[in-house]
């Protein structure tokens, strides 16, 4: 099975995005929903509410459970493709001491995180393109439009040396941003970069 990551900051997409091709090709591709918004929901919380000792906390915690999502459905999923709302190495982007201190802490590597995961698509937020609704979408962020690009450019920082990266950029049209992941997956899933 494929293990392809959909990141980026908020408001770009993600989850709108996975489900919809989950959608239109159920036979093609299982989601692994987004762990931290799992975690901060039953948690009853958000990021910019915990200090420093709860967020570390708080992503042990969602490293633990994308690690146990993504093992379910490796037994669960068959030949279809594993499409990721986030995965193991977003956490690094937030991290109080930064990404060097996650690696640390978890006892894993940066590039043993990469190494999970076969291509990753990083989606800009609407933010970018004024079109960002903050936490009326998901109870679960905290950043206004500002905070969140460059949420999403640490995020990419997080991701960049990965050897199969793309990135989509914010659209006017949630159909034209599903057709441009369309066109960069099917590039993965055909061989190209």
């Amino acid at each position: 099975m494929k293990r392809i990551v959909l990141t980026g900051g908020p408001g770009s997409g993600k989850t709108a995005v996975a489900a919809a091709l989950h959608r239109s090709q159920p036979d093609r591709y299982v989601v692994v929903p987004e762990a931290a918004t799992q975690v901060y929901s039953s948690l009853n919380t958000r990021w910019d509410r915990l200090d420093p000792d709860g967020r570390r906390r708080v992503q042990r915690q969602i490293y633990q459970l994308q690690l146990e999502q993504e093992a379910r459905l490796d037994d669960d999923a068959g030949g279809n493709i594993m499409l990721l709302d986030r995965g193991t190495v977003d956490g690094a982007a937030y991290w109080p001491e930064g990404p060097e201190h996650y690696w640390t802490e978890l006892g894993t590597t940066h590039a043993a995180e990469l190494a999970r995961y076969d291509a990753v698509v990083w989606l800009q937020t609407c933010a970018a393109i004024g079109a960002y609704d903050g936490d009326a979408s998901n109870a679960c962020r905290h950043e206004d439009a500002q905070a969140a690009i460059a949420r999403g450019e640490k995020v990419l920082g997080v991701w960049r040396s990965h050897l199969r990266l793309r990135q989509v950029p914010a659209f006017p049209t949630f159909d034209e941003k599903i057709r441009a992941v369309e066109e960069v997956l099917s590039s993965f899933l055909n061989g190209g970069y």
